[in-house]
């Protein structure tokens, strides 16, 4: 079983982070943190697709659950990313529902969408313990166990939240504060009651058609606050970022002191 799924039908909290650094060695190490999951972003980092299928073998050496964000909604980008080997699926800038039904015809098999299929790599291209059975129980277990993760960060994806929510071959919700906030008219306002209701409302119809909430914290105190207003993941850092700060407050405490 994918080790997320799991986690979230044990009701765990769940910990991630988004990955930009461009390195298997950097995502490799990941694994030795703790963290439960990684995002590798391919929407705002060059990332290509080539790469990508590196990175997700990283991925599982470290026994990391990595989840893609694909640069669009497009077939290919969703495809080729779960023939990789992909945990799951962020796809960003939704603003409908029927937006969403498209995307489940990609990332998901019949019956319950129309992803096509082909041996590659996310089933051990036929040897791997998921493929050895019938063709229906290998479509039925990448349906299980691959997550699709719209993501609400516009206004019409948000009105639409109740139904995205509802719809079979959906997984779960990343929300983009970020965007959302810019999209709501109220930029970077994160204290404002309005987005607040707004992240509520999606956290809640997440709560009630039993799809995982995931949410993005850019420190400590805000991902603990996040856990404690519902979600049941939240995506803590960009690496990248880390690293910079991790340096920047280690040489300022080092210059500090001579």
């Amino acid at each position: 079983m994918n080790k997320l799924i799991e986690k979230y039908n044990n009701k765990e909290k769940i910990l991630g982070t988004i990955t930009h650094i461009k390195s298997m060695t950097a995502i490799e190490a990941l694994g030795y943190t703790g963290v439960d999951f990684i995002m590798l972003d391919m929407e705002h980092s060059p990332v290509c697709t080539d790469e990508a299928a590196k990175y997700l073998t990283a991925a599982t050496a470290a026994d990391l659950p990595a989840v893609i964000r694909v640069s669009s909604m497009n077939k290919e980008h969703i495809l080729h990313m779960l023939d990789a080997g992909a945990a799951g699926i962020v796809v960003p800038s939704i603003t409908n529902t029927e937006q969403v039904k498209e995307i489940i015809k990609y990332a998901k098999f019949t019956p319950v969408g129309e992803r096509g299929y082909c041996m590659t790599r996310d089933g051990g291209w036929g040897f791997a313990e998921n493929s050895k059975g019938t063709l229906r129980q290998y479509m039925d277990y990448c349906n299980k166990n691959t997550l699709l993760i719209p993501q609400c960060e516009t206004v019409g994806c948000l009105e639409h939240i109740e139904e995205i929510t509802s719809l079979e071959g959906v997984d779960g919700i990343l929300v983009g504060p970020y965007d959302l906030s810019i999209d709501m008219g109220i930029a970077g306002e994160f204290d404002n009651p309005k987005l607040k209701e707004a992240i509520l409302r999606i956290i809640n119809a997440c709560k009630k058609n039993k799809k995982m909430s995931i949410g993005f914290a850019g420190n400590t105190n805000a991902a603990v606050d996040q856990f404690k207003d519902g979600y049941d993941a939240v995506l803590f850092g960009i690496d990248l970022i880390m690293y910079i700060n991790s340096y920047k407050n280690s040489i300022k405490e080092i210059k500090d002191k001579i």
